[in-house]
């Protein structure tokens, strides 16, 4: 009866050639092994299963090549809004990884495309870091948002279940900003992989504190969906 009510979607966070080895330019230790759970969740009856991409041009911002003398991991630079220079926000630089058009941008082989409904690219802008599949972190104005908050809606979306990579950036971002967007939402714990392993726990504190749960996949949560 409650199952009624109960409209589950999963989102599969850049799971991209670029983030696994052995070949990935970013490549998050252990990243390919997320995949058989991904594939156990595809068999789930999610009323919509979606898989996103970093999609990047050669130029963007979060590139340490683009910067003088920065090197990826250890750097910063500071993100300003084109349209409000009084809005900014720190964001650590990276080797190049997931440029549109590129192998390293594909969404893994491995992952089952025929249960895939729907792609979502995001950090297309050159200028702005996009961890978030939803949007941008800044809000005065917006500068990037990819419709998944109303494609969720017009699907009668209660619940989201987030994996992927990786789970200390756009996994946790991502399962961020559905919670603020009014769903119930988790993150599969066997599904995702850190950059920094050491921080997990503490990023299972700030989800928790955010309204996001790290769930087990042979728990309730999970089963609930089978339900479905």
């Amino acid at each position: 009866m409650a199952t009624n009510n109960f409209k589950p979607a999963l989102i599969i966070v850049d799971l991209q050639e670029d983030f696994c080895p052995p070949n990935g330019s970013l490549a998050v230790t252990s990243g390919r092994d997320i995949i058989p759970t991904v594939n156990k969740l595809l068999d789930l009856p999610f009323v919509i299963k979606i898989a996103t991409k970093d999609w990047h041009p050669q130029n963007h911002i979060s590139f340490a090549s683009n910067h003088f003398n920065k090197k990826p991991y250890v750097d910063f630079t500071t993100i300003i809004n084109p349209s409000n220079p009084a809005e900014t926000y720190e964001t650590r630089l990276w080797p190049d990884h997931c440029v549109q058009g590129t192998k390293g941008a594909e969404l893994i082989h491995e992952l089952d495309m025929s249960k895939i409904d729907k792609v979502v690219e995001k950090g297309q802008v050159k200028e702005v870091e996009m961890y978030s599949a939803f949007y941008d972190p800044l809000e005065k104005p917006r500068v990037s948002d990819s419709g998944l908050a109303g494609v969720l809606r017009e699907k009668g979306v209660t619940d989201v279940y987030c994996v992927g990579l990786a789970f200390d950036y756009c996994v946790k971002c991502t399962a961020v900003d559905a919670a603020k967007e009014g769903f119930k939402t988790y993150v599969v714990g066997q599904g995702t992989r850190a950059v920094d392993p050491s921080v997990w726990e503490e990023v299972k504190e700030e989800l928790k504190g955010k309204g996001v749960e790290v769930v087990n996949c042979d728990g309730d949560e999970v089963a609930r969906v089978g339900r479905v």
